[in-house]
This record gives C-alpha cells, structure tokens and sequence, in this order.
C-alpha cells in the first residue's frame, strides 16, 4: 500500500465531505437531529404554497418508486393539502429512519438547516487542518471540488459558516447526487467533463473506498482518508488529514 498519494500532475482535489473534511458526529449527531426536528414546523409553515405542493409531489413521486422496488413505505394520502403534509412528513421520517440518500430528502433537509445557520442556532464543523489546505491549494493555483450526497445548498452552507469563518471562496465547485450516485463511475466522468479536466488531473478523496473505486474506474486518483484507528485493507492510497496530500 503506498501512504502518499502521487499528486504530481494533479491540478484539482474532489473532495468527500463527511469523515473526510468534516467530522461524521456533527452529520449524524447535529444536522441530522435538527432536520429531524425541525421537518414538522417547515413544512406546516408552507401548508397551501405551491412550494408545499411541489415538495409533496418530489416526495410522492420517490414513494411511488419506493413501492414499486418492493419496499414497504407509510400509505399516502395526497387529497387535501393537510392530506398531503401528513403524508409526507410520515415519508421523510421513513426515510431519515433508514438514512436514505433520497434527492428529495437531502433538498429538504438543506432547506431547514439553511434557516438554522442564519439564524446562528448551526454552525458548520470542519476539521481543523482543513482551511489552511484549502488555502494551500488556492495560493498553488489547484481547483476545488465538493463532492456529497447532501445537497449543493447544505454543501455551501457548511463552508461559508465554519467555526473557522467563511470557507467558502476557497471552493470552486459542489456536485451533489444530482450529478449521479457516488458509488457509479459515470458520475466521476461528468464532474471531470464539467470541470473541464481530464480525469487522471482529478484527486478524490474519501472515506469510503466503494466511491474511490467508481472514480478510480472512471480514471481519477484516488485518497482514502482515514481519521482514526487502524487503516482498513484497501489498494487505495491513505491519508490521515488532508495535508497528507502534499504538492
């Protein structure tokens, strides 16, 4: 196993978010909660906007596959506008029951934090190495890239409201599931073509080494970042913090 990636020609670092930039506990134990909590009031303070009827058909639209994949999902009753709110808060807690990575989920979810990090009440965990390597990057001309299953907004409100300030202008792009799921090469290839790069310019990093190998198919280098314990058997390059990919 080589411990440090070959970063020579590389002119841009795709970067996983949860247990790779930021700490999987404030995903699962503070983002996740909030949302959860906070799922009921957001959508009954747009109980009869065309934004409620919107969300409810993303959510129904998912449901109806749900099904049809053969998955047991609460029933739906999309009748009146209370019909519909029920029915889909009791689809979302499904969903966040078994963390699924639904498009509509991660939108709403987005959504919510959205008004806690404006109202102060969420503030964005990165670990601590992590702006200066953005910073790194940024001085030696490297471009940025944000690859997550959370949404392109939850995506930018973590890095612009840090506990280390706003991180934001020192990321170039965000993809989210939207672009493809991260475990399918395909997906790597289009972030590649959008970014206009080559995919062998390309270093993603994460901590999951099924996604390293969708992207290592479709021609990127690839990083497993491990934070703790003892690195698991893999063929993938490790680092243990970012400044591990040294330039």
């Amino acid at each position: 196993m080589t411990l440090v990636p070959d970063t020579h020609g590389v002119d841009t670092f795709l970067l996983d978010i949860e247990g790779t930039t930021t700490p999987i506990d404030f995903v699962h134990r503070t983002l996740f909660p909030y949302a959860r909590a906070h799922a009921g009031s957001y959508l009954r303070t747009r109980l009869g906007s065309p934004e409620l009827r919107e969300e409810a058909d993303r959510f129904r639209r998912e449901h109806t596959a749900e099904r049809e994949a053969g998955e047991s999902p609460p029933a739906w009753r999309g009748g009146s506008d209370e019909e519909k709110l029920a029915s889909t808060l009791a689809y979302v807690t499904w969903l966040m029951d078994r963390d699924r990575k639904s498009t509509a989920l991660k939108s709403l979810q987005g959504r919510i934090w959205e008004a806690g990090y404006r109202e102060g009440t969420l503030r964005g965990q990165v670990y601590p190495e992590v702006p200066g390597a953005l910073r790194r990057w940024r001085e030696q001309g490297k471009t940025v890239a944000i690859f997550s299953s959370g949404s392109v907004l939850a995506q930018r409100l973590l890095f612009t409201h840090t506990g280390s300030g706003d991180l934001g202008g020192l990321i170039d792009a965000y993809f989210d599931t939207t672009t493809g799921p991260k475990k399918e090469a395909a997906s790597y290839m289009a972030i590649a073509h959008i970014l206009g790069r080559e995919p062998d310019a390309v270093l993603f990093v994460s901590d999951v080494a099924v996604e390293l190998d969708a992207a290592r198919e479709a021609g990127m280098r690839t990083a497993l970042c491990v934070r703790g314990g003892e690195a698991p058997p893999t063929d993938h390059p490790f680092i243990r913090t970012l400044d591990g990919l040294l330039t």
